[in-house]
């Protein structure tokens, strides 16, 4: 998994995903809003890492016997142990929460082995355990049943759907409290820069507008004065 770089990734943390979403808008991309997932605690720093995937299929009662657990090569398991420092796991599990993605020593471990989060389309049981930890976490609501009841664990870091999202190894997992953008990984530099500008402007459109100030011709900008006053603000600002 290609990794980008620690610069890239400083610019990430300081965008919203609102950004970001009307960033790839205008590149065409429109639909990298992972659906029905939020984070089990809001205020948190933005999420931003690779992602590395974990994807579930339907349980069948003979396969999936508690004692599969038993198995060092059961792949949850692996996928805990090798999702590598700084990466997002996401996890595929068909947008069902009726059984739990995964629980709080699980997401302990990871947390522990420097991943930067972890996303599921599904639930997290433990999730108050979960919410307490120093560590970003994302799912569809709180559920108790283990995995094993729906989900059977079939395939790591290949190409999942999550929340209606195509997410590839190693695309950019980003997340704050409105939920979570997957940036693809050939325009994360691309988008990084955009959006730091865009952010800048969005603060002066900001300061415009407590102060009284029409949106209309300021947002977006069209006016070339606006664009003067803007380029000023900046230099102020420096």
């Amino acid at each position: 998994m290609t990794k980008i770089a620690k610069a890239t990734k400083d610019k990430l943390r300081k965008v919203s995903t609102a950004t970001v979403a009307t960033c790839l808008f205008k590149k065409g991309l429109k639909n990298q809003f992972i659906q029905h997932v939020k984070p089990l605690k809001l205020g948190r720093p933005t999420m931003v890492g690779e992602a590395y995937t974990l994807r579930y299929i339907p349980a069948r009662e003979d396969l999936n016997p508690i004692s599969v657990f038993r198995d060092p090569k059961h792949l949850q398991r692996v996928a805990v142990e090798e999702c590598p420092e700084g990466a997002v796991m996401v996890i595929d599990s068909r947008q069902n929460a009726r059984a739990a993605s995964a629980g709080s020593i699980l997401v302990t471990r990871l947390m522990v082995r420097n991943a930067e989060g972890i996303v599921t389309d599904g639930g997290l049981r433990d999730s108050t355990e979960i919410a307490d930890l120093d560590f970003s976490s994302y799912h569809n609501r709180p559920t108790a049943p283990t995995n094993l009841t729906l989900h059977q664990a079939i395939a790591i870091n290949d190409p999942i759907g999550c929340g209606d999202v195509a997410v590839f190894p190693g695309d950019i997992i980003l997340g704050d409290d409105d939920g979570v953008m997957v940036i693809p990984a050939h325009l994360a530099n691309e988008v990084a820069e955009e959006c730091i500008q865009m952010t800048m402007y969005e603060e002066f459109v900001i300061e415009q507008v407590q102060r009284g100030r029409a949106v209309i011709g300021l947002y977006p900008m069209v006016d070339e004065s606006i664009k003067a006053e803007f380029e000023n603000w900046k230099l102020e600002r420096n």
